[in-house]
């Protein structure tokens, strides 16, 4: 037996709370992790709050993220005592993931822990990290470099957000944070931006085109704040999309590609191949202060997660939410 939160909907509402599973529960899989640290993401905090359809069976253990040791393998790519991390591939989602203290998986999904970090020090980054690290390569793939001229990055106090901040002032890059949280001016600051604005100068419809602002952007809103950021691009800018912490609908015009040249990279953490993630967390390694990264970071027992999933929906949570398993 472990423990581990459980998501379950019978015939009545959806409920979740930490008890006791049966390691004979855990899904097929070659590896078995014995699970150390996790993380609360929003994707986690929509599961367990059931505001969002982010479950596809039940019942399910939540938690996008895991580090670990590896328990026991039948890949031969794994040994027992192997420290290992996961982010995405639809564990927490489509399979059992991180908030237990045993997770089994495919060992084609893991990756080695990097040697700049500690699992906690992982999870602290977490799937949220490391999507701000593949927002920023991409930004660099379609030509961005320091100099060329402001850096915006919305939901900047946000797990994705404060990473983006973080790696790209380390780059070098003159990063504007956009926040509804201006009480967070100070942390933000500190973690490299040069000026913060507030969210409601984006969230209020404009023209197609608007003045010319940002030479690249990290969005994780979308809605209307997506829509003001393209309008608002330099000629020839980027802007790297992630997130709908605000809305999936995206009010815009294809003003900003036709007339400005502007490109809209997607970003999927989920499914990326495993290139990809290597190369991110080789770039939050060589990038991302471990020491910066505290500020980052609040912990929290696996017990408190139920009733955190409201608040890190609700904005109110600054950062990143580790959880001690």
């Amino acid at each position: 037996m472990f423990r581990g939160l459980l998501i379950d909907k019978q015939d009545g509402p959806q409920t979740a709370a930490v008890q006791d599973l049966s390691e004979a529960s855990l899904p097929e899989g070659d590896v078995t992790v014995r699970v150390a640290w996790s993380t609360l993401n929003y994707k986690d905090a929509l599961a367990i709050t059931g505001r969002s359809p982010v479950v596809r069976r039940f019942p399910m253990v939540p938690g996008i993220d895991f580090a670990g040791v590896v328990e026991s393998s039948q890949d031969p790519a794994w040994q027992p005592g192997d420290a290992v991390l996961l982010n995405g591939w639809g564990v927490g989602e489509t399979r059992w993931g991180g908030l237990a203290e045993r997770a089994r998986v495919p060992g084609r999904w893991l990756i080695p822990l990097p040697v700049a970090f500690d699992a906690r020090q992982a999870m602290g980054i977490g799937t949220a990290g490391y999507t701000a690290a593949l927002c920023v390569q991409a930004l660099e793939r379609h030509g961005l470099a320091p100099g060329q001229g402001p850096v915006l990055v919305t939901g900047a106090a946000g797990g994705v957000g404060s990473v983006a901040v973080a790696l790209l002032a380390r780059r070098g890059h003159e990063v504007v944070a956009l926040t509804g949280r201006p009480q967070e001016e100070a942390f933000l600051r500190g973690l490299g931006a040069s000026q913060v604005i507030e969210r409601a100068e984006l969230e209020r419809p404009g023209r197609p085109l608007e003045k010319e602002r940002w030479a690249g952007a990290v969005d994780v809103v979308g809605g209307q704040v997506l829509a003001s950021v393209c309008a608002a691009m330099r000629y020839g800018g980027t802007v790297a999309a992630c997130g709908l912490a605000g809305s999936m609908n995206w009010p815009a015009t294809v003003a900003p590609f036709i007339l400005r040249g502007v490109t809209l990279a997607g970003i999927d953490s989920v499914m990326a191949p495993i290139e990809a993630r290597q190369q991110a967390w080789a770039r939050l390694s060589s990038d991302l202060d471990p020491a910066l990264l505290e500020r980052l970071l609040r912990e929290i027992a696996l017990d408190e997660a139920v009733a955190l999933a409201p608040e890190l929906l609700d904005g109110r949570v600054r950062g990143r939410l580790v959880v001690r398993i």
